[in-house]
């Protein structure tokens, strides 16, 4: 009963997969996408302009162009603590968190957006009762019956002109961009979490100075005013002692805020309320300095940097959506067919007394649309425009954040070797002058004095070696992070298979 519809069918079925084999290959209107050029120079800084880090008490840093950055960079610091926790943070940071969530968005939203180059198939089915008037049709028949109706449907869009293929495209350009945010998100926990570790030890040893500074000042004004009573010297002088005891403490509470901000930005990263915990201390001297400092060509940086690679990726995803909207000002095609089954009893519905099908095909060209979809083509080609010079801009500020760095690094150096050459002289004038207390040379106010000019020479010496720090943990941020070396071990912070699709 069912001979020759199925043969139909199949041949039917069989055509609507070859052209979507044909149409898969054909060619697509709009640009295809062409990765921007990388930046025109070998280097960071104008030519003449050199490099170089002077050692600091024993501590060099070299710079070494073209090496690789490992991907866990901040291990370089020696500090366990500080890997912890920045292992912590990667675990339990909610932003990263967010961003995963939103890549996962992105690859489900791709994958649906294949199933447009497969046919549409739906099956429905339907019921009703119905009453006509017998009697128009001088007929006696009951005039109440069931009608049952099943169907299915096939429709099939054909990519002539590769407009869909183009919108999968874009998908594809989202999925990317999705994929560079959480490698921005991981870099930049990672280097918060650094610089949030350097800056709290930092503040503990300038607090724990500042304390030490303190009470040799109130040491001072306790002599002092044992001489004024004494007569031995004037009053002005405890009045002097006074007030810059007093210049002192106030700058004990602004540390200690900064301490508690960290703090709390720590606990904030790695996940938790400030509340619920009290974080380790760290020692500012358990971080060490890294000696040797990666440095990636400009035209590598490009395929470093998430950020750059992320703008790249809204470039992609602009350069598709001219190929949409093009496609929009082209017809475009469908075909389709259906296949059903009408029939009053149950048991009959696989009688071919009830059969129909159809099959045809349909062209829809735009005619007039009030400039509507041409407009639409102008407006992405903007956006495409504007997504490349963000793109070239986007590239041009990460040149600048390293040469800023590099300087940075190179200032920081001179600066704490300075720094260093005067903390020496006043720990050794410190060991002088109590060398001359004890021969009963000098008094023991010259002693506190020397003492005290010594800590607050530590107070400048420890922000510039904090700063060298974290001037240092910022260049590997802004080399990439080296995220793309990842050696994919079981406890690598990143899933491998995510990993794998980011390499450059």
């Amino acid at each position: 009963m069912l001979r020759v519809f199925p043969l139909c069918w199949k041949g039917v079925a069989q055509g609507l997969c070859l052209i979507s084999l044909l149409m898969s290959v054909g060619c697509a209107v709009g640009p295809d996408f062409v990765r921007p050029d990388p930046p025109q120079t070998d280097r960071y800084v104008p030519e003449g302009q050199s490099l170089d880090i002077v050692p600091v008490n024993g501590q060099a840093q070299h710079f070494a162009q073209g090496a690789e950055i490992v991907a866990d960079w901040w291990r370089l610091f020696q500090s366990p603590k500080l890997d912890a926790l920045v292992q912590e943070a990667i675990d339990h940071n909610q932003n990263l968190q967010a961003a995963q969530a939103s890549l996962r968005q992105s690859q489900e939203n791709l994958r649906a957006g294949y199933g447009i180059f497969y046919p549409q198939i739906d099956l429905a089915a339907g019921f009703s009762r119905q009453r006509f008037s017998a009697a128009r049709f001088g007929s006696s028949a009951s005039s109440i019956f069931n009608l049952l109706t099943l169907s299915t449907t096939v429709s099939y869009a054909l990519d002539v002109f590769g407009g869909q293929r183009r919108a999968v495209e874009g998908l594809g350009a989202q999925r990317d961009f999705q994929r560079y945010t959480v490698l921005a998100t991981y870099l930049t926990l990672s280097g918060n979490i650094v610089n949030s570790v350097i800056a709290r030890a930092a503040y503990a040893a300038q607090i724990a100075a500042t304390r030490q500074l303190i009470g040799l000042q109130q040491e001072q004004i306790a002599i002092s005013e044992t001489q004024v009573k004494a007569g031995i010297v004037a009053y002005a002088s405890i009045v002097d002692l006074k007030a810059r005891l007093a210049a002192l403490e106030a700058t004990l509470a602004p540390l200690e805020q900064k301490y508690s901000q960290a703090e709390h930005l720590l606990s904030a990263l790695t996940g938790h309320a400030p509340g619920e915990r009290t974080l380790e201390p760290v020692d500012l001297d358990d971080i060490m300095l890294p000696a040797d400092l990666p440095l990636s060509l400009p035209s590598k940086l490009v395929r470093q940097r998430p950020d750059i690679l992320a703008a790249e990726a809204n470039v992609h995803e602009n350069s598709a959506n001219i190929g949409v909207a093009t496609a929009e000002l082209l017809p475009s095609f469908t075909l389709s067919g259906t296949y059903g089954q009408n029939t009053r009893n149950l048991m009959d519905v696989f009688m071919s007394s009830g059969n129909f099908w159809s099959a045809g095909a349909n062209i829809v060209a735009p005619l007039f649309h009030g400039g509507t979809s041409w407009l639409h083509r102008k407006a992405a080609i903007a956006a495409y425009q504007q997504s490349l010079a963000n793109y070239k801009q986007t590239a041009l500020d990460a040149l600048a954040q390293v040469a800023d760095i590099l300087l940075a690094l190179e200032h920081d150096a001179e600066a704490l070797r300075n720094y260093a050459q005067q903390l020496d002289l006043t720990q050794e004038a410190v060991r002088l002058v109590q060398t001359n207390y004890q021969a009963g040379l000098v008094d023991y106010l010259q002693v506190l004095n020397a003492k005290s000019q010594y800590f607050q020479a530590k107070l400048a010496y420890l922000q510039v070696q904090a700063q060298r720090l974290q001037d240092t943990a910022a260049l590997f941020v802004a080399l990439g992070g080296g995220w793309w070396n990842d050696d994919k071990r079981e406890e690598s912070r990143l899933s491998p298979k995510v990993l794998a699709s980011f390499r450059p």
